[in-house]
């Protein structure tokens, strides 16, 4: 890794990575459902947004830090719930959690992680981490993971509420992805060898509702995140059983396609939570820009996905702390460029329309 590697940028760490992946590996974290309409959609909502920047304002001391939840850290942007960071590299979530914490950046670690929630704690017991967690068929087994979580300092239980099985990916079909590798958060170490549909199919409850909210709540203090909202319908739900924070995504893509881009669906969810709530989002974000434009729509700070497992395919743990460091330095700059001193500074009176 050079020194221009940092500059690249994070699109374009993606064909990067398909030069270094395995085809299946590269098409299960790239791909989306059916015809990835939504995938695409994700990123032209970015790119459709205009900016509104203020002149003669004093940047010289721009601060990108805010809070997550009473949580500070360096800027308005973390690492997304992705599962089996060992598809990408040897240390897995490890690495990632490593990263993240040298950059002062938040990771949200996944129920489908390689490494164990405990080993990925004891790595970074600094780090700012949240657990998000697909509710297993057998609530004990859920129920001990947001336990678990608790025990081992993490500091929010992200509930993700749009996968009540897995999606129709036709490149996972074609490619007969499996998940072969060790899921760390089951007792004993669960290794599927199966079709990953089959694999999700028993481990995550389709049977999840509203009620059921209530019920994780009471399993720990710990706050509650509902992720995978696009509705103002949903989100006031999310509200209603006691979620100190609403996730606004469309998982990437990954799910239902044609589901509406989640910087579309941002604005209205902010309208109805109107301050109950923290909102996040995600899926779509790819640069410094992006990152302003979802928070002069509303979000409290953005979550990325795919380009983070890029950056640790290509760069190791070293290339995630680069890539995600320069992210940070791009909406310094943005923000400079805006008239925006500190992340309080940018509003919906920063957008064009």
């Amino acid at each position: 890794m050079d020194d221009t590697w940092p500059h690249l940028g994070l699109r374009s760490l993606e064909g990067i990575a398909e030069t270094r992946l395995p085809r299946g590996t590269f098409d299960y974290i790239a791909g989306g459902g059916w015809d990835e309409v939504s995938v695409d959609a994700n990123a032209a909502a970015f790119r459709s947004r205009r900016l509104l920047p203020s002149v003669l304002v004093d940047v010289t001391g721009v601060r990108t830090d805010t809070t997550i939840l009473g949580s500070s850290i360096a800027a308005p942007v973390g690492f997304a719930p992705t599962a089996m960071h060992g598809l990408v590299d040897p240390d897995g979530e490890v690495a990632s959690v490593r990263a993240m914490a040298a950059v002062g950046l938040p990771l949200v670690l996944s129920t489908l992680s390689t490494c164990s929630l405990e080993s990925v704690a004891e790595a970074a017991p600094e780090a700012v981490r949240w657990f998000q967690l697909y509710v297993n068929r057998d609530r004990g087994v859920a129920r001990s993971h947001v336990e678990r979580a608790a025990a081992a300092g993490y500091r929010a239980i992200v509930v993700t509420v749009d996968v009540p099985g897995d999606g129709y990916r036709p490149r996972d079909l074609r490619n007969r992805f499996e998940a072969n590798g060790q899921f760390g958060n089951f007792e004993g170490g669960v290794d599927y060898a199966k079709p990953l549909g089959e694999l999700l199919a028993g481990l995550i409850d389709g049977a999840l509702t509203w009620a059921d909210i209530d019920e994780i709540r009471s399993w720990s203090s710990l706050p509650v995140v509902i992720k995978g909202i696009l509705t103002p319908a949903d989100a006031l739900r999310a509200v209603e059983h006691g979620a100190a924070g609403v996730w606004v995504s469309n998982h990437g893509g990954r799910q239902l396609d044609r589901a509406i881009a989640s910087l579309d669906a941002l604005g209205p969810v902010v309208d109805a939570v109107a301050g109950r709530a923290e909102i996040y989002l995600d899926s779509g974000v790819r640069d410094g820009v992006d990152v302003i434009a979802a928070l002069a729509t509303g979000a409290r700070a953005v979550f990325l996905g795919r380009p983070f497992l890029y950056a640790l395919a290509v760069g190791g743990e070293a290339g995630l702390e680069a890539a995600a460091a320069g992210l940070a330095v791009e909406v310094s700059k943005a923000m400079a460029l805006l008239g925006a001193p500190s992340v309080a500074d940018i509003g919906r009176d920063r957008l064009a329309g």
